[in-house]
């Protein structure tokens, strides 16, 4: 059976990216120079997080 998991571990991540996805959003909308920067990392953060899990989905 597996232990019971708390609402911190299992919303941790999700939520750290969420916020990570904002701050991209945002830096976006702000300004120009570092601005872009900020917000193309960020917002590339989940894609690559996606390509990571399907890769490894795939190879499992």
């Amino acid at each position: 059976m597996r232990p019971q998991l708390s609402q911190k571990q299992i919303f941790g991540i999700p939520f750290a990216v969420m916020i990570i996805t904002v701050v991209g959003l945002l830096s976006a909308l702000i300004g120009d120079g570092w601005w872009d920067a900020v917000s193309w990392a960020a917002l590339g953060l989940p894609v690559l997080f996606y390509l990571f899990f399907i890769g490894r989905r795939q190879s499992s």
